[in-house]
């Protein structure tokens, strides 16, 4: 199934920060998290969105509508059909993102998602993913990140037009009980 090479087919923002409980509430929801990388693709209606997740229109217009509410998706377009506006959302930014050393938890885990989605991959053999611990300055790990944040925009621009979805997560994260070496002993002992 080949898509549109536009990614997406209406202007939105570079990115867009979370900075307020009821964002973060908004994008914590599985199937809301669905139908924000689905509008990453195109602008959609709810009954499009329904179909692509299986869910009645009511759910998904809910749940466009708390989307929307947070400021995450807007409309993009109308059209009239029959004697009914039908509403296009799209994101309201590529890259949502929350800041670190905020106060406040998030209730949502990308690794938990990827996680579950990526079992049938890996049961397939097709899974690839790499996992790496490095004892280094707070500064380089922001200079790395700013690196990956790169990456993932590119990911984010790539055309629709392939046949499979593939997941692309990444994440930098302290690990304060991964185990180190004890100092090396100098030669003069």
């Amino acid at each position: 199934m080949a898509g549109n090479p536009q990614t997406p087919d209406y202007d939105l923002e570079d990115s867009l920060e979370l900075t307020t409980a009821e964002q973060v509430k908004a994008i914590s929801d599985p199937l809301r998290t669905s139908i924000i990388q689905l509008l990453h693709e195109r602008a959609a209606t709810v009954t499009e969105l329904a179909a692509a997740v299986k869910r009645p229109k009511s759910t998904v217009a809910h749940h466009v509508n708390v989307l929307a509410d947070a400021g995450l998706l807007k409309v993009v377009r109308t059209r009239r059909v029959r004697a009914i506006e039908e509403r296009f959302y799209g994101r309201a930014a590529r890259v949502f993102f929350y800041e670190m050393g905020r106060t406040g938890a998030l209730d949502f885990n990308d690794f938990e998602v990827a996680a579950k989605e990526s079992v049938t991959a890996f049961e397939a053999g097709e899974l690839r993913s790499f996992i790496r611990h490095a004892r280094v300055p707070d500064e380089r790990i922001g200079e790395f990140w700013g690196r990956v944040h790169e990456l993932v925009q590119e990911f984010d621009q790539l055309p629709r037009s392939g046949d499979t979805t593939y997941g692309f997560v990444v994440g930098a994260y302290p690990v304060t009980d991964y185990p180190t070496l004890p100092p090396q002993a100098s030669d003069a002992d």
